[in-house]
């Protein structure tokens, strides 16, 4: 375990071991005294170190965060030090990933406890988010009632521009005979941000590849759709939640996100929308990336005394 000083306050980094034996990469915030506590799940092709400028400011709000570069992706898939031996690019699936998250939760209960906690996900990790919440087996309902609200930021529930059917249909087959194949990726790295500097360092990045494997595309794309057609029904009426989307958003559908909200049964919830903003918010130029901080920060305020809160409370 070693620490590193990322804005202007620590964080802690640490290779933990998950499930599968998987080895990953963690980092913690945590503030003195802390009045709340965030799980945050990156996107795809990307990882947490991505959000060196927007994590330390939920510290500095209270909030502590517990993060971690996701199975296939980041330090987690490439840091030839540290990694598992079975991990690498790409390799991944919808059931790992739920495990994977029900452990994140759980692991940062025991790091940070007494203090509300919120489950928080963007693009492929807010699918994920969503996905955990409504999982149909039920299986992760325990870990779930640890939760004090949801927060996603353009979750990927449908791409803005799906592939054709028979693309899908061809991909579906191909994963199913090798999973783990690397197919180039459609993501073009001008859709993410307005800000283009945002935009060269994702170039750059020694921890990005734009490639996913046959499965994990498969898997994202296919459990995504199946949020919008059933699995919004076992959204849990006492959860609050709230989505931040950019509505020129080029890579996730801002309408599918919008339609979500709608659907669930719960009065508990709220979607801003962020008008010509691109896919991440919190790269995003023109005080969006510093709304975005201050929506998720006041919709963390707003439920410290929420019911799941006081149950907490009552543990102190």
């Amino acid at each position: 375990m070693s620490s590193s000083a990322s804005g202007s306050l620590p964080y802690t980094e640490s290779w933990l071991e998950g499930p599968q034996a998987t080895k990953f990469y963690t980092r913690l915030y945590n503030p003195s005294s802390p009045k709340a506590l965030v799980v945050f799940i990156h996107g795809f092709a990307e990882h947490v170190g991505r959000y060196n400028h927007i994590h330390p400011r939920f510290a500095e709000r209270g909030i502590a965060l517990f993060t971690l570069d996701q199975r296939g992706f980041g330090r987690t898939a490439l840091d030839e030090k540290n990694r598992s031996k079975g991990s690498s690019w790409g390799k991944t699936s919808w059931t790992d990933q739920m495990q994977d998250i029900d452990w994140a939760i759980n692991h940062a209960r025991k790091q940070v406890p007494d203090v509300p906690m919120f489950l928080m996900g963007h693009s492929m990790g807010g699918g994920e988010v969503l996905g955990f919440i409504t999982d149909s087996s039920e299986k992760y309902s325990t870990t779930v009632k640890l939760l004090t609200g949801v927060i996603v930021t353009s979750p990927l529930i449908t791409q803005a521009h799906p592939a054709s059917k028979l693309l899908r249909w061809i991909g579906s087959k191909a994963s199913q005979l090798t999973p783990n194949t690397l197919i180039p990726t459609d993501l073009k790295p001008e859709h993410l941000s307005r800000d283009p500097a945002f935009n060269e360092a994702y170039m750059k990045d020694p921890y990005i590849r734009l490639t996913g494997s046959l499965r994990g595309i498969r898997d994202m794309l296919t459990m995504g759709e199946e949020l919008l057609s059933v699995r919004w029904q076992k959204w849990p009426s006492h959860l609050p939640v709230i989505f931040l989307h950019g509505t020129a958003d080029e890579i996730t559908s801002h309408e599918s996100s919008k339609t979500f909200h709608d659907k669930i049964q719960t009065q508990d919830k709220k979607f801003v929308s962020f008008p010509d903003a691109y896919h991440e918010l919190q790269n995003e130029p023109n005080g969006v990336k510093e709304q975005m901080v201050d929506e998720v920060g006041g919709f963390v305020d707003a439920h410290l005394s929420s019911p799941s809160s006081e149950s907490v409370s009552a543990k102190m």
